[in-house]
């Protein structure tokens, strides 16, 4: 653990992130954000959906009033777009159509260079937060180009030799859903934390949050059967954003009784599937 070494460390670091209105930071997640923070460290966050891993990235930037650059990630990502990008269309099409209505000169490259979000993360000025969201869903290969170019900092533009390092490493968020394994050498560049699903009494500190005038004994109602559902072997189980989604719901209809018998009061916004919801109807319909 790194609690003496926190405390050492940041005892006089000025950046810390200490949570926010929005979101519940508990003590351990908030440890190791810092740690990261403070170390320049990659963090990868995993955890199932909706435990609150991409919105930490989010919340980190507002509290720290930092820029926030993004990648969503999908399959077909290469390591290398996420830096740069050169346009080799455009500058044939302006060496022979002209540019005078664009601005760009033909002579220089730069001109013809598109920065993804690592590459504007390290051409920021000052510090920033970069997220890189769901990197289980790229490649083996993608993930270990990375590798250097987060620890270092850098990337080398190869159609000019130029390497690009980011004057101080940005803040850098990476979440895993846990689709597909990361690789060993990946892991060990990163700090790692894993969001455990809330249990019920942190819950009520996360729903208060986000409604702090939420009568009690609607949720107190509402809490155990969100539990219940998610126990009950859907595909894809009620997470933190669903029942967040339904006691807003359910206030919005100025609704008390949040299950009435044994229906579920707009179980649409808990029940995403249509095989979970057909299977929950037929569970009701047979009073199990």
């Amino acid at each position: 653990m790194f609690f003496g070494l926190s405390d050492c460390l940041l005892r006089d670091f000025p950046m810390q992130f200490l949570g926010t209105d929005r979101y519940y930071l508990n003590p351990e997640l908030r440890e190791i954000v810092n740690i990261a923070i403070a170390m320049e460290k990659p963090l990868l966050v995993t955890g199932e959906a909706g435990t609150g891993k991409t919105q930490l990235a989010f919340e980190i930037a507002r509290s720290l009033g930092l820029v926030l650059e993004e990648a969503r990630c999908k399959s077909t990502f290469k390591g290398e777009e996420l830096c740069y990008v050169y346009d080799t269309v455009l500058r044939l099409n302006d060496s022979r159509f002209g540019t005078r209505d664009s601005g760009r000169d033909v002579n220089n490259i730069w001109d013809y260079l598109r920065f993804g979000p690592i590459g504007r993360a390290f051409r920021a000025e000052g510090r920033c937060v970069l997220l890189l969201d769901e990197i289980d869903k790229t490649d083996s290969d993608t993930q270990d180009n990375l590798l250097d170019v987060l620890e270092d900092g850098s990337f080398v533009i190869r159609e000019i030799n130029f390497k690009l390092k980011a004057p101080q490493k940005p803040i850098t968020i990476i979440t895993s859903n846990a689709k597909r394994e990361l690789s060993d050498p990946f892991l060990r560049r990163c700090y790692c934390h894993h969001i455990p699903f809330p249990a019920m009494e942190e819950m009520t500190r996360i729903v208060r949050l986000h409604y702090p005038q939420i009568p009690a004994p609607l949720l107190d109602s509402a809490l155990p059967n969100f539990y219940r559902l998610r126990h009950m072997g859907f595909e894809k189980p009620p997470a933190t954003g669903e029942l967040l989604d339904w006691l807003g719901a359910l206030q919005l209809d100025s609704v008390t009784r949040p299950v009435e018998g044994a229906r579920i009061v707009h179980l649409g916004t808990l029940l995403k599937r249509a095989q979970d919801l057909l299977k929950y109807k037929s569970r009701e319909s047979s009073g199990t």
